[in-house]
């Protein structure tokens, strides 16, 4: 094993210990990891991070519930609508795109290329989100009746989002959550945790036949980002994750930056 499959390796640890921390996160770092360390086309990176997102979401969740930190009625109003645009997405729009999207005499845009450019852009709306951060919900949020047109209308868009790029999503659903539900943040982090298990692996289930997939070495980068995941719920207990979370979104918004000036002009 080299150095770059060891630093891979090693960030697949990361990943998990941001989504136990954040509730989400994590997801933004596999896609440029398996793409940029391990040499994985990014269409493929896509489904691998859904399943490495799905598995290790699905351990955090266990550990949320336990606490009871995790609202079903939450979780099936966003849940239910993002998991038919995911599927929507990962079933029929990413296999009918051309694999070429734009050519000029000057330059061409391929459906790899696309991919990674818009994850970036993701990446840096992401990381102003995570910057700017969430006021903690008040008693009139908590008490106020839930808006279901706009919970379906952002939860749908959201599951396009996780379908088209393979994130997770839980730095969308987090604070909406939190905004349109009155959920504390550890609450909005166990009940989003729970929305990502079903909405990655349902996503990774639509690749299964068009795509060739790595068993062994999914399973390796997933039982370490499950190892992440535990971790950062651990250290949970100890720090304020709003507070890292700012950190966090600046390393996300410079490897945004870095992603889009790399499949722009490199």
């Amino acid at each position: 094993m080299g150095f770059i499959d060891f630093l891979g390796f090693f960030l697949a640890v990361l990943v998990g210990f941001t989504m136990g921390l954040f509730g989400g996160g994590g997801s933004i770092l596999t896609v440029p990891i398996l793409v940029y360390l391990f040499k994985i086309t990014p269409s493929l990176a896509t489904a691998y991070s859904l399943f490495v997102v799905g598995i290790a979401a699905l351990n955090g969740v266990i550990s949320y519930a336990r606490r009871k930190l995790v609202s079903i009625k939450a979780a099936v109003a966003f849940g239910v609508p993002s998991l038919f645009t995911v599927f929507l997405a990962r079933g029929f729009i990413l296999p009918s795109l051309p694999q070429i999207l734009l050519h000029t005499s000057y330059f061409t845009l391929t459906k790899e290329m696309g991919l990674m450019i818009f994850f970036s852009i993701v990446m840096l709306l992401a990381s102003v989100s995570m910057i700017k951060g969430r006021k903690a919900p008040t008693t009139a949020d908590t008490e106020k009746p839930w808006n279901y047109p706009r919970i379906i209308l952002q939860s749908s868009f959201v599951g396009l989002i996780i379908g088209v790029v393979g994130a997770g999503g839980g730095f969308l659903f987090v604070p909406a959550l939190m905004f349109f539900t009155g959920l504390n943040v550890k609450e909005a982090i166990g009940t989003s945790l729970f929305i990502i298990t079903f909405n990655s692996l349902i996503g990774f289930t639509g690749d299964l036949m068009g795509q060739s997939i790595e068993w062994g070495f999914l399973s390796l980068f997933s039982g370490l980002a499950i190892g992440g995941i535990y971790l950062g719920i651990y250290i949970s207990q100890f720090v304020s994750p709003a507070k890292l979370k700012v950190s966090f979104g600046w390393f996300v918004l410079l490897m945004g930056m870095f992603i889009l000036l790399k499949e722009s002009f490199f």
